[in-house]
């Protein structure tokens, strides 16, 4: 377990097999604030239906699909139409790729409404992420614990705080050898907004 940061320095998490690395800090707390209000308000959630196990249920959260036309998403039975990616969603993009040599064309928007908002056990291996995705997850609003573990070494697992403001990078090797979630819990907590920057290098259409 991971304790909170006092300092601003992005932090690899050490895992073996994946490039991992957390920025407790990437947005200060006047910026978050700015951005969970306006997504919230602004965004038109969707509560969507998935397949799991052959059963249709309701996902445990809202979501919104940002990105090109073109650039559908399928998981889960469940295919995702885009919004076009405009305004201060492409100020944060921006900022995001300003840290590496990647870039992103589309974003899975998660609204956690409260603590029984939840995502199980699962890696974005789709085939329209293509081979060895990076995906940025950015968090804002009410912290909730993240969970990794390995595919085949069960020994090796990591929890951590994801605080608002704070960028999760997670590099080539994650998606194909971990196993990730944001699990349910019984405390009394806000809403939190995770926007998922991603590139699809297929699209389902």
């Amino acid at each position: 377990m991971l304790d909170l940061f006092s300092n601003n320095e992005p932090l690899d998490l050490g895992l073996p097999d994946a490039k991992i690395v957390y920025y407790p800090s990437f947005l200060n707390f006047e910026e978050s604030h700015h951005y969970f209000q306006g997504l919230e308000k602004n965004t038109d959630w969707q509560e969507e239906d998935i397949i799991v196990y052959g059963k249709v249920h309701k996902q445990p959260r809202l979501t919104h699909w940002f990105g090109s036309k073109d650039l559908s998403y399928a998981y889960s039975g469940l295919t995702l139409n885009p919004t076009e990616i405009e305004d201060e969603l492409l100020v944060l993009k921006h900022k995001i790729e300003a840290l590496g040599t990647y870039s992103f064309n589309t974003c899975l928007a998660n609204l956690y409404r409260d603590g029984s908002d939840s995502v199980g056990w699962h890696a974005d291996d789709e085939r329209e992420l293509g081979e060895r995705p990076v995906i940025a997850s950015l968090s804002l609003g009410a912290p909730r614990w993240f969970h990794l573990k390995h595919k085949t070494d069960h020994t090796i697992k990591k929890k951590l705080l994801l605080e608002s403001g704070s960028l999760l990078l997670m590099g080539e090797g994650t998606q194909e050898n971990y196993l990730h979630q944001i699990p349910k819990t019984k405390k009394v907590i806000g809403s939190r907004i995770n926007l998922t920057f991603r590139r699809i290098v297929q699209s389902t259409q």
